[in-house]
Formats: structure tokens, C-alpha cells, sequence
């Protein structure tokens, strides 16, 4: 973000009440940290895709070889 655009959300909350600019920031840092961990879980699958594609393929070979095995959800 550019400072130009940083000074303009500044002067916005400066001319607000403190009531409004304390709610207003605690909006902020929520959305901050909202996008935070939407990043981080990205970086987790990025990480993570390749392993899941060939655990994918495996279980797919093995349904048409006839050796899957269904599922007990209850076993989870």
C-alpha cells in the first residue's frame, strides 16, 4: 500500500469520534488477521497438493485393481 493511501485512512479516522475509530481498528486488525491465516492455510496446501494428488492416484489404482476398501465414516 502506498503511503499516499496510508495518509488518506488516516485523516478518514482521525475525523471520526474515538468510539468510532477504536471500533474501526478493532474491524482492522480482525481483517488482518482473517487474511493472515487465509494465507498461511494456502501455504499449508500449496506445500501439501503434490502429496494429495499421488494419495489420490494410489487410491484410485487400487479401486480398479479391486483392492479399496470402503470407508467406516464412524471409524474417523
Amino acid at each position: 500500500m502506498s503511503r499516499e493511501n496510508i495518509a488518506t485512512v488516516v485523516k478518514i479516522l482521525e475525523s471520526l469520534p474515538d468510539a468510532q475509530q477504536e471500533r474501526i481498528i478493532e474491524h482492522l486488525r480482525q481483517y488482518i488477521a482473517d487474511i493472515e491465516d487465509e494465507l498461511q492455510w494456502d501455504e499449508s496446501f500449496r506445500k501439501t497438493q503434490t502429496k494429495l494428488v499421488e494419495v489420490a492416484r494410489f487410491a484410485k489404482q487400487q479401486i480398479a485393481e479391486g483392492q479399496g476398501q470402503a470407508m467406516d465414516y464412524e471409524q474417523l
